[in-house]
């Protein structure tokens, strides 16, 4: 047995779901616009710092965010990455750490 709403409420209901689709995919964007910001100060971090004792620390918060990013990207529906980490210019010693605890 399936409900449905009255005729004269349907064309509200479609827009409610509609607008809650929109509001969802919107919140999906900002959250890989944020993703790909700490991508981006995590990675120039590491670019920058030339201390070799700090560098374990940096190659895992660049790792942890990539990956971050990566599964943000995937939810969004984007699979394939070879062209973000040619934009962001993530090194080898990163992507060899990503998902490592």
């Amino acid at each position: 047995m399936s409900l449905r709403p009255p005729s004269h409420l349907a064309g509200a209901a479609e827009a409610a779901f509609d607008a809650l689709g929109h509001e969802i995919l919107a919140e999906k964007a900002a959250s890989l616009g944020r993703a790909g910001q700490r991508v981006e100060e995590t990675l120039a971090r590491l670019r920058d710092n030339a201390d070799e004792q700090l560098r374990p620390r940096l190659l895992k918060d660049a790792a942890e965010a990539v990956h971050g990013y990566f599964i943000q990207r995937e939810l969004c529906g984007l699979r394939r990455h070879d062209a973000v980490i040619r934009e962001y210019n993530i090194p080898r010693a990163v992507l060899a750490r990503l998902g490592a605890k």
